[in-house]
């Protein structure tokens, strides 16, 4: 560093240490603020979800006795639609209970119709029946439908009714 520039050949030899020393700090400053930032950044996105599902949350809440209302304007929709008189009143009602579903599901709601076979869930449905079964594949299964539930926002507000198979060993069918 004693020397002076010219005499090593490289003109900027000189001036780095000076300079690199003076723009150190700097670069860290600029580093440490970038990640003081980017976290910053990062809690401000973390609230503002908070704060939407929250608003989510209280809209669900304040809809749902319009969407258990809804529900049962679906029941009965589709229970005049299955003891229509006509295929043209059928076609109507079975619409009418379509676009009735669409609000429910608009508003949070969600329709539980389990298919035959699929397991049975006492946190969604109600046994209104049992029948019995020779299979024991097809134990705590459900046989048909009675009547679909609802549940919001991850909720049964309504159970499924349905028919439940059951296996006992000692029955031959």
């Amino acid at each position: 560093m004693t020397e002076p520039a010219a005499a090593t050949g490289n003109p900027d030899a000189a001036s780095e240490p000076a300079g690199a020393a003076s723009t150190r700090p700097l670069a860290e400053r600029i580093d440490d603020l970038t990640r003081v930032i980017a976290r910053q950044a990062a809690t401000l996105e973390r609230l503002t979800d908070e704060a939407k599902a929250r608003a989510q949350r209280e809209r669900l809440g304040a809809d749902l006795p319009l969407v258990v209302e809804l529900f049962a304007l679906y029941s009965d929709a589709r229970a005049l639609a299955g003891t229509a008189g006509s295929g043209a009143e059928r076609t109507a009602f079975e619409t009418f209970a379509a676009r009735v579903e669409r609000l429910l599901i608009g508003r949070g709601g969600q329709i539980v119709s389990p298919a035959p076979g699929s397991a049975f869930d006492a946190l969604t449905m109600e046994a209104a029946d049992v029948t019995a079964s020779a299979d024991p594949a097809a134990d705590r299964t459900v046989d048909a439908v009675v009547e679909p539930g609802l549940t919001v926002a991850d909720r049964s507000v309504r159970p499924a009714r349905v028919v439940v198979r059951r296996h006992r060993p000692g029955e031959q069918d």
